[in-house]
């Protein structure tokens, strides 16, 4: 979806983008399954290790693809497969691909389960025993991705405003470097500072941030405060999108006893917490950018084609 979404533009492929709506969305919502169900079997296979049902180290390695995915395609303007391959297809699929090798890479890099060794969850032979804790690491990706969210929100400002630093690979390198250095403040301040467990830090801070950002910039086009400049405009926007996003999350939260009975808080499963995260990120989030993305607001939304709001291609 973000290959198609941001890479593409949903220009590409050819077979899906020259229809009208609905049956444009259609397609582009059956190219999504199939790539979802073929990555899903791979990882199943050669990360999970055919553990049924999946271990959370399957889990966190396939969640983590998002957030590399989001790295690559949008900080790093798929970088440098658009810019060596001029077919755009080739260039995304490639992209893809890359994303998942660097993201495992990295897992096995940074995911240690050692605190896991007497659940029934541990599976030994899955464990990367990486460098971190797993829910530190993966708490930490989060936040980065919301720090991203966060800079989007101001439209790149004040990045935007030099045009030699809006150039690949030095806007990515720039930009991540930005990203890295507001998520370790994010977490230095809930995790240290306010003393939160990570999973309890992420559904309440990073997730509803990025959450309210999806719906002030993706469902909303950026139209709330579209007559301000910059930077009033990013804090008026990030501003809302807090609100907004915990809003949603306190909702969803008080709707989960009615949808999945009790689900418990805090140490040592944090279902609750893996609840909400997933009723927000993993289930509607995507059901929004195919609404807002791929069917283009159909059929609610008839007139000029609305664009999904991304940065400039540079």
């Amino acid at each position: 979806m973000i290959v198609i979404s941001v890479t593409w533009g949903v220009k590409h492929p050819a077979f899906a983008a020259r229809h009208p709506q609905p049956a444009r969305g259609m397609l582009f919502v059956l190219l999504v399954l199939a790539a979802g169900a073929l990555v899903a079997l791979v990882h199943f296979f050669f990360v999970g290790g055919r553990v049924s049902p999946p271990a959370p180290m399957l889990s966190m390695c396939i969640i983590t693809t998002v957030i590399i995915a989001f790295w690559l395609a949008i900080m790093w303007g798929g970088w440098p497969f658009t810019i060596l391959l001029k077919k755009r297809v080739v260039a995304g699929l490639l992209m893809l691909a890359a994303c998942y090798v660097v993201n495992y890479l990295l897992f096995r890099l940074f995911f240690n389960y050692e605190f896991m060794r007497d659940t029934p969850a541990y599976v030994p032979a899955l464990d990367p025993h990486g460098l971190f804790n797993a829910w530190s690491a993966l708490v930490a990706y989060v936040t980065m991705v919301s720090a991203m969210f966060l800079t989007l929100n101001f439209e790149l400002w004040p990045l935007a405003k030099r045009p030699a630093l809006m150039r690949q690979p030095l806007l990515g390198t720039i930009w991540t470097a930005i990203v890295l250095g507001i998520g370790a403040i994010m977490l230095v301040i809930g995790e240290g500072l306010a003393r939160m467990d990570p999973p309890v830090f992420m559904v309440s801070v990073p997730i509803p941030f990025v959450f309210g950002t999806i719906i002030v910039m993706n469902m909303m086009q950026g139209s709330l405060f579209a007559r301000f400049s910059q930077p009033l405009k990013g804090v008026l926007n990030s501003a809302a999108a807090a609100v907004i996003g915990v809003a949603l999350a306190r909702l969803f939260g008080a709707l989960a006893p009615a949808i999945s009975g009790h689900v418990e808080s805090g140490p040592p499963g944090y279902i609750f917490e893996i609840w909400l995260a997933s009723a927000l990120l993993a289930v509607t989030f995507p059901f929004l950018i195919i609404f807002a993305d791929l069917f283009q607001f159909w059929p609610l939304w008839k007139g000029e084609r609305v664009k999904p709001v991304r940065p400039a291609r540079v």
